[in-house]
């Protein structure tokens, strides 16, 4: 019994420690400006530049990616282009439909199912399941997708992709509203 408390003890700073680690909620960001509002920043010509890092963080692609973006009432359509370094193309259309003043659903075609979407003051958070190529087929990966609008024409974006709830890599993007 005392060899178990001692362990406890031990153990309980570094359990401390680690859920301190929470990746937070977009909600902690409700009042930072400037306001994203996904219509306006999601209107028009934009550009990303962005990297692909492997789960141990290093860079093992670049990219650009020319994009357009259009809304008819609650329901925009955002067109992607990339071009990434080795000259692969890849195309997403993104459907994105306002739910109330918070939440967003997504569809495109490589989508499984549907990403939700939540904003609040400058941040979106956009979870969804992608169907990413790997082999002679594809796989599918969890992606807890995260942007800050910096100032009215910029996004900062980060992307944390799983699989099985292990980390397996990460996008880093800037957008830019033209």
């Amino acid at each position: 019994m005392k060899r178990c408390r001692n362990f406890l003890l031990m153990a309980l700073p570094a359990f401390i420690m680690l859920s301190g680690c929470s990746t937070g909620k977009v909600s902690d960001y409700e009042g930072r400006t400037p306001v994203l509002i996904p219509e306006t920043f999601f209107d028009g010509q934009l550009t990303a530049h962005g990297v692909v890092k492997n789960r141990a963080g290093e860079v093992i692609r670049y990219f650009n990616a020319e994009m357009k973006g259009h809304w008819k009432g609650s329901v925009g359509t955002l067109e992607e282009d990339f071009v990434f370094d080795d000259g692969e193309r890849q195309r997403r259309v993104w459907t994105l439909t306002r739910q109330d003043d918070r939440h967003y659903v997504g569809t495109a075609g490589d989508v499984i199912g549907e990403a939700k979407g939540e904003i609040a003051g400058n941040s979106m958070f956009l979870d969804y399941v992608l169907d990413v190529p790997y082999g002679d087929g594809t796989i599918h990966l969890s992606i807890d997708d995260r942007m800050y609008l910096v100032n009215p024409t910029t996004i900062v974006n980060e992307s944390e992709m799983t699989k099985f709830g292990l980390r397996v890599g990460e996008v880093l993007l800037v957008i830019q509203k033209k």
